[in-house]
């Protein structure tokens, strides 16, 4: 299992550098296609931009450049239709993994974010590059697939802090894949290529370095991982999943998953509800930095990468060796109350960047604090959760998995979560602008306390621990 484990991580290394390699590029790649495409007023960049335009126009109207505003802003929805592809294909992807296999299904999403890759080196217009990053969202699968062959391989003990190796691989790729990105977007193309009459992306450089540590990721998976799906590994541990909260008379399985199920789907609309609320935080925290402090682009990339840093820090060190004593219902409790106090905080800011600039950018370091804890426990430990709804019982006998509900196999399942997920994602960051430019900072992050305080509440539901048979703090969580 270890051996397993350490492959996917390595994947997961892999494969979230060469995805956060572009993050930073794309609003001077939309400016470069802004350039080019200027004098097409009907070309695909021109009608987006113009749409953007009015729809920043509902909201706020800045003075100076307001161009400039909506390239941020085009960047942004990108991110969001990414997210939104994510939404759409996470279930598929999920259900090809439990019929045909996660090794099988993760190499043919491989080949398809080798392709995005490829067309975004060539892409000398700003619609081939919407076909790429179209490709892109179509394909992306190693994050959710990496979660159920962890889940596949690993006992409900062991679980959260298996999972917990996904969080470190995001966090350390998100502080390294940016700079790195923004590094070579600075290199200039070989003048050989112009003369052989070669035209490539401005950011053929970035785009190169993203394929080829997918193309190594692809052949490292082929040669490396094996199939994991329908591995047995604990029956008793699994048998007794089913076994709790039954009436009498009634069936412990038939009662046990319908509990999962409802369970299962009560955590997609917690996860919804959090990345609806989160990823807005993240996506205006620049905007914040921007308006109040006049930061530029490094300043706020080592204030975005500190928050990597000390979630990576937390998710190796706190998460990986508390979350087996609290479990992950308390961990993902912590994590929301976190961001709580970090929303309180930045609610505080605006008052005191004009009168107080020390006691603000105080309160800015705090809510890296509290940011970087929320981001290192809350979806991995929702993400255990819900991977533990799905560990059913095994045949005595037979060894093999006891007839299960479609809707809880680990692929169906996880994906069905994911997608969730991805929609809050997609949605998040639009809500959350629409809001800071019509009501200000201070109203939208205290709008936004309150609604991180509304999903406390509801998570009242879920229990320390997920499963019946691990211990929490020396006691059986639920009987």
């Amino acid at each position: 299992m270890d051996r397993i484990e350490k492959i996917v991580f390595l994947s997961l290394v892999l494969d979230l550098f060469a995805f956060t390699i572009p993050l930073p590029l794309f609003p001077r790649i939309i400016e470069w296609y802004t350039v080019r495409e200027s004098s097409d007023p009907r070309g695909l960049l021109s009608k987006t931009l113009q749409l953007v335009s009015w729809l920043r126009g509902l909201f706020y109207n800045p003075a100076g450049n307001p161009q400039k505003w909506d390239v941020v802003l085009l960047g942004g929805l990108m991110g969001s239709a990414f997210s939104l592809l994510q939404f759409l294909v996470s279930p598929k992807i999920g259900a090809l993994s439990d019929r045909y296999g996660r090794r099988r299904v993760l190499l043919v999403t491989m080949l398809g974010n080798i392709l995005s890759a490829s067309v975004w080196i060539k892409s000398t217009t700003f619609a081939s590059y919407m076909i790429s990053r179209i490709i892109g969202g179509l394909s992306e699968g190693n994050v959710q697939l990496a979660t159920a062959i962890l889940s596949d391989i690993t006992t409900p003990a062991q679980r959260s802090k298996s999972l917990a190796q996904i969080g470190i691989a995001f966090a350390i790729c998100f502080c390294i894949g940016p700079p790195i990105g923004a590094y070579f977007a600075a290199r200039p193309l070989p003048s050989s290529l112009a003369a052989m009459g070669i035209e490539l992306n401005i950011y053929a450089i970035p785009a190169a370095i993203s394929l080829l540590l997918l193309i190594i990721e692809t052949v490292f998976l082929f040669v490396a991982l094996p199939e994991t799906h329908n591995r047995r590994l604990n029956s008793q541990t699994n048998r007794n999943v089913d076994q709790g909260n039954q009436s009498p008379g009634e069936s412990p399985s038939r009662t046990g998953q319908q509990r999962r199920l409802d369970m299962l789907n009560t955590l997609c609309h917690l996860h919804f509800l959090f990345l609806s609320v989160f990823s807005g935080i993240e996506f205006t925290l620049t905007f914040l930095t921007f308006d109040l402090f006049d930061w530029s682009n490094s300043q706020n990339g080592a204030l975005i990468g500190s928050i990597g840093i000390i979630s990576a820090l937390l998710q190796g060190g706190y998460v990986r060796q508390a979350i087996p004593k609290v479990g992950e219902g308390r961990m993902a409790k912590r994590g929301v109350a976190s961001c709580i106090i970090g929303l309180i905080f930045l609610s505080l800011i605006p008052p005191f960047a004009s009168s107080k600039p020390s006691t603000a950018i105080k309160l800015l370091q705090a809510v890296v604090v509290c940011l970087a804890f929320t981001s290192a426990t809350v979806v991995s430990s929702l993400t255990s959760y819900a991977s533990l709804q799905c560990d059913g019982g095994f045949d005595e006998d037979t060894g093999k998995p006891t007839q299960e509900h479609p809707q809880l196999a680990k692929g169906v399942a996880l994906g069905k979560f994911r997608s969730a997920g991805q929609l809050g994602r997609a949605l998040g960051p639009l809500l959350t602008c629409a809001s800071y430019w019509t009501y200000g900072p201070t109203i939208t992050y205290a709008m936004s306390a309150v609604a991180m305080i509304i999903l406390s509440l509801s998570m009242v539901s879920l229990a320390a621990n997920p499963h019946p048979s691990v211990q929490v703090e020396g006691k059986p969580t639920c009987t």
